[in-house]
């Protein structure tokens, strides 16, 4: 009885932290602020990226070093939509934009089903691109017209 007792315990210890774990990444709010109260899950150094969810959808908000808010990305099951925040250009596979003036292109976030990648321009804004992870290869195409 005592080491089923213990067991059961640790069981319930184990599940909490695991719980604890799994959210750890994901906000419910302080979408649009320069230092939410979420995990930096920042790929890049250059950058800081938080994760929110709220109803089945999952947003993604692109910061840069100093903590201006770049840019969201909205993700449900069935679409990527950029949000209005930010000053920065946003590009999805359905929100199409010109190729960015700069080759260099920065990976920022991946979480298995997406990928966000950062193209910093010449005149100090930047090109935020969310494509699903079959697009990794070549965001710029998968955003580009």
């Amino acid at each position: 009885m005592r080491n089923t007792t213990r067991t059961l315990l640790a069981s319930l210890v184990a599940v909490a932290l695991g719980i604890g774990a799994a959210h750890a990444q994901t906000a419910m709010s302080g979408l649009g602020q320069s230092w939410p109260n979420a995990t930096d899950v920042s790929t890049n150094p250059h950058y800081h990226v938080y994760v929110f969810e709220r109803g089945g959808t999952r947003y993604i908000q692109i910061n840069d070093a100093s903590g201006a808010v770049r840019g969201a990305f909205a993700r449900t099951p069935y679409k990527l939509t950029g949000l209005p925040i930010g000053n920065d250009s946003l590009a999805t596979p359905d929100e199409r934009l010109p190729a960015p003036a700069s080759t260099v292109v920065e990976p920022v976030y991946n979480d298995g089903a997406v990928f966000v990648f950062v193209a910093p321009q010449p005149d100090g804004t930047a090109r935020l691109m969310a494509v699903p992870a079959d697009c990794k290869n070549d965001p710029v195409e998968c955003t580009g017209r």
